[in-house]
């Protein structure tokens, strides 16, 4: 029953991920990247720091979560700014794309780090679940996919995406048998703390003067929704959770945006992309019986 819970709790946060690429889209530009992120981790850290000082039992754990949620802390920083930075010369199309590499990679960290064996099988679904992706977020059209160049952005994008990789890891490997709530809690005063050092040493102005009512939304959104809130779901579920299942999930994110975009918008897919997204959900399906069976 954990196993089934912390799979749903996965899969919720995956839905909360799909408008993250658009929300950062929506506020890239006017401010610096690192700004951005300070503002996000503070909104998230206020959110959930009242909850934690409140209880007397979360109090007692914070002193030997928080030099471990430092160190997750610093891959999810890496992260974000490598998302808001790589945003500035290239496109949302393009960090989704690459984006799509995160469980493989992750999973060829897992054989030196973890020392869990990927098999071919394993690997030819991996690369099943990225063409999956690939293939919505280029609506089946190959021409386009041959014309993917990568530049400064998408390379910085790249480090992001091992960032990610790297907390996932240590969410596994850091974890005590801590309360959720104040691992999530340190983690994002972790954040708080990293960005907030990077603004001093690079001399960032905050600059949140500039950012409009819209820009908020999108902020509280990614602040909430995509930092908070996912923090915590992915930290209760990678306790149950191997690495690999839990990035396997990367490949819903276009299948999820789809449904969303039904739901809010009612914008509807054609068949050429609901093929990319049943490719892309039978590879995910595909990872975790396969992790299930080990």
């Amino acid at each position: 029953m954990h196993i089934l819970k912390a799979h749903g709790l996965i899969l919720l946060a995956t839905f909360l991920i799909a408008g993250s690429f658009i929300a950062s889209a929506n506020v890239t530009g006017q401010v610096h990247p690192v700004s951005l992120n300070l503002l996000r981790f503070v909104i998230a850290s206020a959110c959930s720091l009242p909850a934690v000082l409140l209880n007397a039992r979360y109090r007692k754990q914070v002193p030997s979560v928080f030099p471990r949620s430092v160190i997750i802390s610093f891959f999810y920083c890496a992260y974000f700014v490598c998302l808001f930075g790589a945003l500035l010369t290239t496109t949302v199309l393009n960090t989704g794309t690459l984006y799509t590499l995160t469980p493989f990679l992750t999973a060829l960290f897992s054989i030196v780090i973890m020392k869990q064996p990927v098999g071919l099988r394993r690997t030819l679904v991996y690369l099943l679940g990225a063409l999956g992706t690939v293939w919505v977020v280029f609506k089946g059209d190959w021409q386009a996919m041959q014309q993917l160049s990568l530049n400064s952005g998408d390379m910085l994008f790249m480090l992001g995406v091992l960032s990610m990789c790297g907390y996932t890891l240590a969410l596994k490997l850091l974890y005590r048998q801590d309360s959720v709530a104040v691992l999530t809690c340190c983690t994002l005063l972790g954040g708080t703390l990293w960005m907030g050092l990077a603004t001093l040493a690079f001399d960032i102005p905050l600059q949140w003067n500039l950012l409009t009512t819209g820009d908020y939304a999108s902020m509280l959104y990614l602040a909430i929704g995509t930092t908070l809130i996912t923090s915590y779901l992915f930290q209760k579920a990678s306790i149950v959770l191997t690495p690999n299942n839990v990035t396997a999930y990367i490949y819903l994110s276009p299948a999820c945006v789809a449904i969303l975009d039904y739901a809010i918008n009612g914008i509807t897919v054609s068949f050429t992309i609901l093929v990319g997204i049943l490719i892309s959900v039978v590879a995910t399906v595909l990872l975790q019986v396969m992790s299930r069976a080990k």
